[in-house]
């Protein structure tokens, strides 16, 4: 009888182990590059898919301080700074967005419409009661939609009008992702989705840091990002990628390529963008 269950036992620790190894332990996570820290501040990135360079929005200073030294670097995808000082003439630059030829830049209480080809702001919309104006995206009309951190509320440039078009009802909001009649926005309690037609809003993914940076990774799980120095997914499969809070270097608005499964991450008073591969 002892040797049965004996038996028993080691079958159930050996079925427990194959089930462990032959279960995916999520990403293998490995740095690919750094640049040397000369920049200043930068707080986002943004792909350019269609010319295969990096967009880098620096804010030279304080988040809210309005002197003039912010700007946008560019990058080559090995990490290679191009041009330093690409764009110039902003206070304190944030999100970014991309619309074929055309890049749109927050800056505090303005959002500014770069001609990517001139390499010059060509338009800039003002938002007089904005606070905070942080992060962009852009659905597939052409309709940008941008987060006011400090205000909660939600603004859209269409038919070159800037306006609120949501008070959100959560703090915080920061990262978001449009896609198929759904805004996601994360907030300081996780992400809630935004149903752009009714404007319903709904929480969709509890978290208990403030949210930064947001990126879909597949159905129902989310990459994202939190000031103090953390990269993780959410939602289904969550792993953390990347933490450096330990050592006080900050993740801010990052940049994931899924089809080079590429993760991009600015590291504000760290000053460098670090990449890393995502494997499988």
């Amino acid at each position: 009888m002892k040797k049965y269950f004996l038996l028993t036992a080691i079958i159930f620790l050996m079925m427990l182990v194959m089930l462990c190894c032959g279960k995916s332990s999520g990403f293998k996570v490995t740095q690919e590059w750094t640049t040397d820290a000369v920049l200043d501040v930068p707080e986002s990135i943004k792909y350019n898919a269609m010319k295969n360079e990096i967009y880098v929005s620096n804010i030279n200073g304080k988040p809210l301080e309005k002197n003039g030294k912010g700007y946008i670097a560019k990058l080559a995808l090995d990490g290679k700074i191009v041009e330093k000082k690409w764009i110039t003439g902003f206070n304190a630059p944030k999100g970014m967005g991309i619309v074929d030829d055309t890049l749109y830049v927050t800056d505090i209480d303005r959002v500014h419409v770069i001609d990517i080809n001139k390499g010059k702001i060509v338009k800039t919309f003002n938002a007089p009661k904005a606070e905070f104006l942080n992060d962009i995206d852009i659905d597939a009309s052409g309709t940008v939609y941008i987060s006011d951190m400090s205000t909660a509320d939600i603004y859209v440039l269409k038919d070159n009008t800037l306006s609120v078009w949501l008070k959100l009802g959560y703090q915080s909001p920061n990262g978001l992702y449009v896609s198929n009649g759904r805004l996601l926005v994360g907030t300081s309690s996780g992400i809630v989705a935004v149903n752009t037609r009714t404007k319903e809003v709904t929480p969709l993914e509890p978290h208990d840091r403030s949210i930064d940076g947001l990126k879909p990774l597949g159905k129902n799980s989310y990459i994202v990002s939190d000031w103090d120095g953390k990269v993780e997914i959410i939602g289904k499969n969550p792993q953390v990628l990347v933490d450096k809070s330990d050592e006080k270097v900050n993740a801010a608005d990052f940049e994931f390529i899924s089809g080079m499964k590429l993760l991009l991450v600015p590291t504000f008073f760290d000053n460098r963008v670090v990449a890393y591969l995502l494997k499988e």
